[in-house]
Order: C-alpha cells, then sequence, then structure tokens
C-alpha cells in the first residue's frame, strides 16, 4: 500500500481551468499587442497633420514690371505641400493686385464657400464664384452668395525686382456641409 493518493476528480479540473486561464489571457495579450502594432501606422497616419503645422514657402509669381497698377493679375503656383501622386492638383492659383507702386494684394483662387475657383471680372470690379453664386468685393469682402467669410488673404513682397507671395496649402473651407 503506497501513500500516495490519486489526485481526487475535484482538483483535475480546477487546475485544467487556470491554465486555460492563462492560456487564454496570453493570448488576449499578445493578440491586443500586435493589433497595436499593426495599427500604430494608421493611427500615425491619420493623427499626423494635426500636429504638423503648415508649410508657408515664397514663391516668385513675376516681375515687378509684369504688374500694372490697378489691375488684377492670375497668378499660378505650386502648393508648398503637394503629395508626389498630386500632378496638376498640386497647382495653386492667387489673385494679385498691384494697388500702388510698392503695395500689393493678393488672394487666394478659392471662394470660401467650397473651394471653387473664383474669377475677377473687370467691369463691375467683383470676384464671382461659379460653382454657387458667391460674389466678393475687391477688397475681398462677401457681397453676396453663400460664402461664411471673405476670400484668404496671401501676403506679397518685392524682392530683387520681382513680386513673391507667401503660399500655403490651400486654405479649407468653413461651411459645415449638412
Amino acid at each position: 500500500m503506497s501513500d500516495q493518493q490519486p489526485p481526487t476528480p475535484t482538483d483535475q479540473p480546477c487546475c485544467q481551468l487556470k491554465r486555460r486561464t492563462f492560456l487564454t489571457r496570453v493570448s488576449v495579450i499578445l493578440g491586443a499587442i500586435i493589433g497595436f502594432m499593426i495599427a500604430l501606422p494608421g493611427i500615425g497616419y491619420v493623427l499626423a497633420p494635426i500636429f504638423r503645422k503648415p508649410k508657408h514657402k515664397w514663391r516668385t509669381v513675376g516681375k515687378l514690371d509684369d504688374f500694372k497698377v490697378g489691375g488684377f493679375v492670375l497668378v499660378q503656383y505650386e502648393d508648398p505641400s503637394p503629395v508626389i501622386w498630386a500632378g496638376v492638383t498640386a497647382k495653386a492659383g492667387a489673385w494679385i493686385r498691384r494697388a500702388s507702386e510698392t503695395e500689393f494684394i493678393a488672394f487666394s483662387i478659392n471662394c470660401r464657400h467650397l473651394g471653387c475657383p473664383v474669377r475677377w471680372v473687370d467691369d463691375p470690379k467683383l470676384f464671382m464664384c461659379p460653382c454657387h453664386g458667391g460674389v466678393y468685393y475687391e477688397d475681398g469682402t462677401v457681397a453676396a452668395g453663400p460664402p461664411p467669410e471673405p476670400l484668404y488673404k496671401l501676403n506679397v513682397r518685392i524682392r530683387e525686382g520681382l513680386v513673391e507671395i507667401e503660399t500655403e496649402p490651400t486654405p479649407l473651407t468653413l461651411t459645415t456641409l449638412t
């Protein structure tokens, strides 16, 4: 007769349950770590624009003599933050007015309603948006239509006989889509 007693049936389910619980918890923790590692680049891609400051860059848009006093001139430039695959969409535009011999005013070409390009109509001296009828005065303020605020104003400087504008990514519209 030996002194060892075989394990009672009530001891074994208890030990199996602990091992099963342990393995389940290890699997859940490893799955969570792997899932986090897979999702981390996507989360970074989505959240990075929130923390990244927009790029500002001075772009030459023409010689000083190309701009006559009193008139608006449409200029094109490359968006300062284009992506490689942007193609033609990396081009942006601005309306530049030479107010005096040394003073320039520049407006982004995009309407503040939904971003459509506005055009200058010389006779009534208004900017017109063809998409939804937005109208702006020559100082960029809203004259009529749905735009919630004036045209976006860009900084202009003259450097070595060249006119430069401080570009930044196309400003987003403030209109809430419903």
